[in-house]
């Protein structure tokens, strides 16, 4: 009957533990953005400057919050962000890269 009276208190969305997690979510949501707009715009050959740049960044947030997730559904979300910044950074580089025609070209 205790479990009855315990006080309801604010969960992440992706936490299955009943703890918050400020620091991944924000981490998953950054990833997560970030991939979806170096996917997008890897799309286009002249927006290869936003796609490789958004893609390694999106790269290093989500490795950084793959390392610090404590739950599953918080990798899993973190392993979609970090696929479509690997595929919008790949394109990119093929594309021009993070530099492409700015600096030496």
């Amino acid at each position: 009957m205790a479990q009855a009276m315990r006080p309801k208190t604010a969960t992440s969305l992706f936490a299955t533990d009943g703890k918050p997690h400020p620091l991944q979510d924000t981490l998953l949501a950054v990833t997560l953005v970030l991939g979806i707009t170096a996917f997008v715009s890897a799309m286009f050959h002249n927006l290869h400057l936003l796609s490789s740049w958004a893609g390694l960044i999106g790269i290093l947030t989500g490795g950084y919050g793959q390392f610090i997730s404590e739950t599953t559904r918080e990798r899993t979300a973190l392993i979609i962000g970090l696929g479509a910044s690997a595929v919008g950074f790949f394109l990119g580089m093929a594309h021009g890269g993070l530099f492409g025609g700015v600096i030496g070209g």
